[in-house]
């Protein structure tokens, strides 16, 4: 009985990773960044080329599935997704990402826009989630250096007495705070930048936890 609904969820898995590549992704023109968009409503097929930061968690997960024995090829879809989410960091004004980004001008001049109107930080984790995996899948230094440039942002930007602050723009050279430090920026952000900077994978090891939407612990138990 397990192994039929193991083998259903697997399917159920692949296909909508299937789904995402048929129907969702996209690659810039100027330099081949990928990215996933999505449909104002399927029925009239208007497809958005809006990229939002809540996205940046995908490649996180293919690189979990490579993990644990899937489509090996995930593995090269993810680091291009996981460039495209630092990307987002790495073109702001105080290196920190927007809410979202806009691929939709076709220029050989930049990969992607940002929005004015949803240009603030909220200290979200879905990047470093995806470094934490990706460096787990790959050994690739370059995740743990992108993950200390975003915690030196968040260091120089966000950090205000007893805690950290949202801030209203990334385009701001000065940018003011919003008055709200969100759970998940503890619950997740910190969590995930602590394992990718760990010396030891054995601390958490996903051999031995799952990690639920929100970071929070689930034990693997032995059958």
């Amino acid at each position: 009985m397990l192994d039929n609904v193991l083998f259903r969820l697997r399917n159920d898995y692949l296909k909508a990773v299937d789904g995402i590549k048929k129907h969702l992704l996209r690659f810039s023109p100027r330099s081949g960044l990928a990215y996933v968009g999505s449909y104002s409503d399927w029925y009239s097929r208007h497809f958005r080329t809006v990229m939002e930061h809540l996205a940046c968690f995908f490649p996180g997960t293919l690189a979990l599935g490579v993990l644990h024995g899937l489509d090996p090829s995930h593995l090269n879809l993810a680091e291009n997704l996981t460039k495209t989410c630092y990307k987002m960091y790495e073109k702001s004004e105080v290196r920190l990402a927007p809410e979202a980004v806009s691929f939709g001008t076709q220029s050989y001049h930049q990969d992607f826009q940002f929005i004015l109107a949803v240009a603030q930080n909220v200290l979200r984790p879905e990047t470093v989630e995806s470094l934490f995996y990706m460096y787990l899948a790959t050994q690739d230094e370059k995740y743990r250096q992108w993950g200390w440039q975003i915690f030196k942002a968040f260091e120089k930007h966000s950090r205000v007495e007893g805690g950290y602050a949202g801030i209203s723009s990334v385009l701001a050279k000065t940018p003011s705070h919003i008055d709200k430090m969100e759970s998940f920026f503890l619950a997740e952000t910190l969590k995930y930048l602590y394992l990718l900077f760990s010396d030891s994978q054995d601390v958490l090891s996903i051999r031995h936890f799952v990690f639920n939407t929100e970071a929070h612990l689930l034990p693997i138990h032995d059958s």
